[in-house]
């Protein structure tokens, strides 16, 4: 941060207005637009059953970060329209097939979260009731 600083306190070339100008709508967007959705977000998954928390969070990470690496190159920002090239792959339907991956592995966690469960309550019901537990049932 300090050689930015440096940097730019040493340019003459840069129009401090526009710089000020830039770093404002940056920390504007970060603490109105991405905390106040983080911040929403974090509020609805607490009422998820504690099980489950871990996982879903864990996704709900994943696809931030691919997310906001992933829309630029999907949307075709800095795209030239004359070279092809640049952006060769079709990174949208990547980035729904990444995002549907990491839902799925969401889902296969709570659903073995699930299932152990149940098999615990099972356990439990079959102690109670004096009947002998037999090993994987």
């Amino acid at each position: 941060m300090a050689y930015a600083v440096v940097g730019a306190g040493t340019d003459a070339d840069l129009a401090s207005g526009g710089a000020l100008l830039f770093l404002a709508a940056v920390l504007v967007g970060h603490d109105v637009v991405w905390m106040a959705a983080v911040l929403t977000v974090g509020a609805a998954l607490t009422r998820l059953p504690l099980r489950y928390g871990p996982p879903v969070r864990a996704a709900a990470i994943v696809a931030a970060a691919v997310t906001v690496v992933g829309l630029p190159l999907a949307l075709g920002f800095g795209r030239p329209a004359d070279n092809p090239s640049v952006l060769p792959l079709p990174y949208g339907r990547n980035l729904v097939a990444v995002l549907l991956a990491v839902a799925g592995a969401a889902l296969l966690s709570c659903l073995l979260r699930w299932r152990r469960a149940v098999a615990g309550r099972k356990k439990s019901e079959r102690l109670s009731e004096g009947r002998p537990v037999v090993p994987g049932r």
